[in-house]
């Protein structure tokens, strides 16, 4: 390899752990990794429209993580609702998020929501003034992330009464690095 294809790889890789930390603060910058994300993508350009939709992963329901029911809070009596999604800024998966929460902690209305919609967690339960306290951060992927996670955290949201609403283990993607081509100029004729 050339010298100048290696400082190129290692700049490729200074800008990436740059960029990783980056996203990194600004998910410990505000209690919703949603409305960071949608920030991040707006602040990039990532989609004309820089909404964030959480599109649901197929599949079963799998084991719950070690320890999550001291967590919450909870015993085996506890019905927990569990979400696995993928959320989106336009065409971008920018985390791949899983999601268990307490069922009785929410309304009606906002259980439905998360039942039937692609509004993320976050969205939907906007109203509890929840917190967020990070369990976990690393760059890479925690055990259930796919192939190619660049950062993950595991996280509980807590209601301002302490109690917590939710663990999440969220893996961010490659796509939520990116930044949009430079438009390209006409050369003149």
């Amino acid at each position: 390899m050339t010298f100048l294809a290696s400082a190129g790889l290692l700049s490729a890789c200074s800008a990436d752990r740059n960029d990783i930390a980056a996203l990194e603060r600004a998910l410990g910058s505000t209690p919703s990794a949603t409305r960071a994300l949608e920030d991040w993508c707006a602040a990039r350009g990532l989609a004309d429209n820089p909404v964030v939709v959480a599109r649901p992963v197929p599949g079963p329901a799998p084991d719950e993580p070690d320890g999550l029911r001291a967590r919450l809070g909870v015993g085996a009596e506890t019905a927990l609702g569990y979400r696995h999604v993928e959320l989106s800024c336009g065409a971008r998966v920018l985390s791949v998020a899983h999601n268990w929460y307490r069922r009785d902690l929410l309304s009606q209305a906002m259980n439905a929501a998360l039942d039937t919609s692609d509004t993320p967690f976050g969205k939907v339960v906007s109203p509890l003034h929840f917190t967020r306290e990070t369990i976990d951060s690393r760059h890479g992927g925690e055990p259930g992330c796919p192939a190619g996670t660049v950062l993950s955290q595991i996280a509980l949201l807590r209601l301002p009464d302490g109690r917590a609403l939710a663990m999440v283990t969220e893996c961010y993607t490659r796509a939520a690095l990116a930044r949009p081509s430079a438009p390209t100029t006409p050369r003149p004729s």
